[in-house]
């Protein structure tokens, strides 16, 4: 009996050593917090561009295509003054690399000139002739456009882009000036020396199906503003005139054609962010207590 009780003495003193050597032990502070990192997502945005065009056409040709039988040989310059671009739209950001936006650009007044030189037959007799164009050009571009931004480096994004939409081609002001030498009537009149020429045309309109390719650099100034300076390829579509008539004011319902209207654009950008980022929540270590 008086074993039994020895041991249970024993046993009790060492759990009280124990307990009294644990106490005295330093606590081991609790690993420190991290924070999981933001997650890769963006939001809604706004955007506004400024710039300017340069333009060009294919070709400038009469409706009439009996009128180009004759010719032989044919020459054709054109030129297009650059004109303002003003543009504003609505997007979306996915993520760090893919964001869309849908913009509507107004396309100011750019004023054309060309001009034809020909040689022709007819009824056997040869004979030449010019014609000098002018008018005014303006247009109205609807577009969705998808961009990738290509990673960031020194601050500077660059990025690339593909929009599909709608233009809205006008071709105000159209007049033709011209000569032929000599003026050939018919088979048996042939008048010598040079006879001038005058037609005009009503201004007309046209909705086409417009495409466009985009690079360009940005820069974050602050966290819910971007600065953009980007170029755009834009393919508008054909123009056309109203009904040409001419100094008698004669018509036959013939219009100018004006094929493949394309432009490159340069432009200044802005980007605002919608969805202002929320402040970083403060984390703190779980309270520690003793005993």
């Amino acid at each position: 009996m008086r074993s039994v009780k020895s041991l249970i003495v024993a046993g009790a003193a060492s759990l009280f050593c124990t307990a009294a050597v644990a106490a005295d032990m330093p606590i081991s502070p609790a690993p420190e917090y991290t924070p999981p990192p933001p997650a890769d997502f963006g939001g809604w945005y706004l955007r506004g561009d400024i710039g300017f065009s340069n333009q060009s056409v294919k070709d400038v040709r009469k409706s009439d295509e009996a009128a180009y039988s004759q010719i032989t040989s044919l020459r054709q310059t054109t030129d297009f003054d650059s004109a303002g671009i003003f543009d504003l739209g609505v997007g979306y950001r996915f993520n760090n690399w893919l964001r869309a936006d849908v913009t509507a650009q107004y396309r100011g007044k750019s004023n054309f000139r060309g001009s034809d030189v020909f040689t022709a037959t007819a009824y056997g007799v040869p004979y030449s002739g010019a014609d000098n164009y002018s008018g005014s050009k303006s247009e109205s571009l609807f577009l969705a456009n998808l961009y990738a931004d290509l990673g960031t480096w020194w601050g500077v994004t660059p990025f690339i882009g593909a929009g599909i939409g709608t233009s809205r081609v006008s071709i105000s002001g159209f007049t033709d000036t011209g000569y032929v030498n000599p003026l050939v009537v018919d088979a048996s009149t042939v008048y010598a020396g040079a006879y001038p020429g005058f037609a005009t045309a009503e201004k007309g309109s046209k909705w086409n199906f417009a495409w466009a390719a985009h690079a360009g650099l940005a820069y974050q100034v602050t966290p819910n503003t971007t600065v953009e300076l980007a170029y755009s390829y834009v393919d508008l579509g054909p123009g056309t005139t109203g009904a040409i008539s001419d100094f008698t004011g004669f018509t036959a319902g013939n219009v100018m054609k004006f094929k493949d209207i394309t432009s490159h654009d340069l432009k200044l950008g802005v980007r605002w962010n919608l969805d202002a980022l929320a402040p970083a929540p403060v984390y703190a270590p779980p309270p520690i207590t003793k005993g």
